[in-house]
């Protein structure tokens, strides 16, 4: 799932870990939209990501995108947002980055201004593909908004670091 040395920034802070299943829809624009569901307590969080445009060739290749992805707490009312690299085209694995070159000044700015507070760290690695049907099918019953758009649907493991919306509230 998370490469070694993520596995390493996981276990920094065991306590703040949060390990559960992500289902994922990959919209053909480029875009995601699902839910993550945090074990064993069953808190659910909104994941919305948007792809990031590169200002000139990338020179990973082109199933590597960065993405902005927005976690967000439905009891609080609050979200966090993040950049994910995002490899893969219908099965994602998404994962925290460290370095954003090549990618417009803003982007690699906001990376390099996170780089040294603590970082929202996010894993994630598609274990079940779904498309056509079986993907219309699992929009429809809990995600019917995304109905309709040809998307398709990863769902598997996910593991979120360092996400604290308790701060945010004492500012």
């Amino acid at each position: 799932m998370a490469g070694v040395g993520e596995q390493e920034s996981f276990r920094g802070k065991e306590e703040e870990v949060m390990e559960g299943i992500a289902s994922i829809a990959l919209l053909p624009c480029g875009s995601m939209s699902g839910h993550f569901v945090q074990l064993p307590h069953s808190i659910c969080y909104g994941l919305h990501g948007s792809e990031l445009a590169c200002e000139r060739e990338c020179s990973r290749g082109e199933d590597y995108r960065l993405i902005k992805l927005t976690i967000t707490d439905y009891n609080r009312k609050k979200e966090q947002t993040v950049v994910v690299e995002c490899k893969g085209h219908d099965a994602a694995r998404l994962h925290s980055i460290e370095h954003a070159h090549g990618w417009e000044k803003d982007v690699v700015g906001m990376i390099e201004e996170k780089h040294g507070k603590n970082k929202i760290l996010v894993s994630f690695e598609c274990e079940t593909l779904k498309a056509e049907k079986a993907a219309e099918d699992h929009i429809r019953q809990f995600m019917p908004k995304l109905a309709g758009l040809d998307a398709v649907v990863n769902i598997g493991r996910m593991r979120i670091s360092e996400l604290d919306f308790r701060a945010e509230e004492a500012d």
